[in-house]
């Protein structure tokens, strides 16, 4: 048989730097062409592979490369710059190597003299295996340095939401806050942390509800985003890495929540969401999935049905085997009962002024007491301090893998009570909001709940059953809503209806009669 009197190139880079400059793969391309020139083969076809490792052994164009090898009737010479340029791996290197001879194709390296003997096999594995040790040393470098950068605190991975990198004179790229992005993240998971946003499918609905923020196609943010960035330290100005051990390494980027606030946020993702999210939440039954049937004690569902003179709204047990299945209760009936429930909760003019008067000598005491509640903070640290000591000195002792790791874990919590202790400390010195300024809003609430019922918004009036009832209400259909357990603000002021407590003089604040 004839030689080939055909060719393919087949050119690859790793790097983006590459791609960007455009010198590697030309570079490549044009000794690839002049060679083929000198040897008189006819260029059929040029692969570029752009930013895909060596190390691969599946690539998009090496595979059309091998699909159009097998779409000719003839054998065609495949042209590389060099075997690194072909396999950074010696298995991949020889695995490649069979299959483009499968599909019709004979290797050529410009850098080396591939022969068919078994000193040039011989020669030819040294040369994978020199490819393979470069792109490990590289890989290993690569690594060395990225690490030596998290621990200085800068972030050295792609952006995370709500981030974006900027060249800083001294520092490089660091991270900075990536608005309105970051705004509309910050706002969530303070949100969440706070009780807000009761789980994290309201989270996504309220991330989906506002424009600046980036959304997929359907225009509606999923729960695995939001799940990818809640309780991450990053948010907080830390860095973990846990691929190389490195775990609240203090980051030199903009931290967007507090660290307290991070720890709520883990501490809700760990427990049972309260009231959970339901998809069928809608404007016409704000009580869907909180009110409970009372004979079975599942939560109601509610729907429309259709009559002689139209549509009317109902609440339903839907329960198989309950004694009310199906039995439907009339939506202004339920809703009624819960907002005079609601009104029997709003104190007496005279109370609420004794309980605003009681929560603002709190806060006058706790400001006076700044410099103690600092004391007794700086006693805290230097007790985990040891704590953390303590554990170091028997992971350096112990020999059981079991115990190193138990003891590095308790390690890992003290810290991120150390971090959150520190943390307080520095806000202790700072000056405070006035009361009124802090309170304004709790106290509108406390004097009058339903203000934010009457609300148009499904979310206002699902944060008034989450900040008003500590558990589900319950409806008996020969009863109504059965009184349930209530939240600790509006239980204290029950607690002091009735009592023999001397009533202090209004003021401070519009009485709630007239400014709520």
């Amino acid at each position: 048989m004839s030689d080939p009197t055909k060719a393919v190139i087949y050119c690859r880079v790793s790097g983006g730097k590459q791609v960007k400059e455009g010198n590697g793969l030309s570079s490549q391309e044009s000794r690839c062409r002049e060679h083929a020139r000198y040897q008189e083969w006819e260029v059929i076809g040029v692969f570029h592979e752009s930013a895909v490792s060596g190390g691969l052994l599946d690539r998009p164009a090496m595979n059309r490369m091998r699909d159009f090898l097998e779409s000719q009737k003839s054998k065609i010479y495949v042209i590389v710059d060099d075997i690194s340029r072909w396999a950074r791996e010696t298995q991949y290197h020889f695995a490649l190597k069979k299959a483009i001879q499968d599909s019709g194709g004979i290797l050529i390296s410009l850098n080396q003299k591939l022969e068919d003997t078994p000193e040039g096999k011989f020669i030819e594995t040294i040369y994978a295996a020199n490819a393979e040790l470069e792109r490990s040393r590289n890989a290993r470098q690569v690594r060395t340095r990225m690490r030596a950068r998290v621990m200085n605190g800068y972030w050295c991975f792609a952006p995370v939401l709500g981030y974006k990198y900027e060249n800083v004179s001294g520092q490089g790229k660091v991270l900075v806050p990536d608005e309105p992005v970051a705004s509309i993240l910050k706002k969530a998971m303070e949100d969440y942390a706070s009780g807000k946003l009761a789980s994290q499918s309201e989270v996504a609905r309220f991330l989906s509800s506002k424009a600046g923020f980036p959304k997929p196609p359907k225009g509606q943010v999923h729960t695995q985003t939001v799940h990818k960035f809640l309780g991450k330290s990053i948010y907080a100005g830390y860095i973990d890495v846990p691929k190389w051990n490195l775990y609240l390494q203090p980051g030199k980027h903009e931290p967007l929540i507090s660290f307290e606030t991070l720890q709520k946020i883990k501490k809700r993702m760990d427990a049972q969401a309260y009231i959970p999210a339901r998809k069928d939440l809608d404007e016409d039954f704000p009580l869907r999935g909180f009110v409970s049937c009372g004979c079975c004690g599942q939560p109601l569902t509610a729907g429309w049905t259709k009559g002689r003179n139209g549509r009317y709204p109902y609440y339903l047990c839907f329960t198989k085997g309950c004694e009310d299945y199906r039995k439907s209760v009339r939506k202004h009936i339920i809703e009624g009962e819960f907002e005079a429930l609601l009104q029997s909760l709003r104190p007496s003019q005279d109370l609420f002024f004794m309980v605003k008067d009681m929560i603002e000598d709190i806060w006058e005491d706790r400001v006076h007491n700044r410099n103690n509640e600092t004391k007794s903070l700086e006693t805290e640290l230097k007790t985990i301090e040891r704590k953390v000591e303590q554990f170091l000195n028997r992971i350096v002792e112990t020999d059981t893998n079991a115990l190193v790791a138990t003891y590095e874990n308790q390690v890992r919590k003290l810290e991120e009570k150390k971090i959150e202790i520190t943390e307080k400390i520095q806000k202790c010195g700072r000056p405070l909001d006035t009361f009124e300024d802090t309170f304004r809003t709790a106290f509108r609430f406390l004097a009058n709940p339903c203000f934010l019922w009457e609300s148009d918004r499904l979310e206002d009036k699902r944060t008034v059953l989450k900040l008003v009832f500590a558990e589900r209400l319950r409806y008996y259909r020969n009863e109504g809503l059965r009184t349930a357990g209530i939240s600790l603000p509006f239980c204290f002021i029950e607690q002091l209806k009735g009592s023999d407590l001397n009533m202090v003089e209004a003021g401070g604040i519009e009485p709630p009669s007239e400014s709520f």
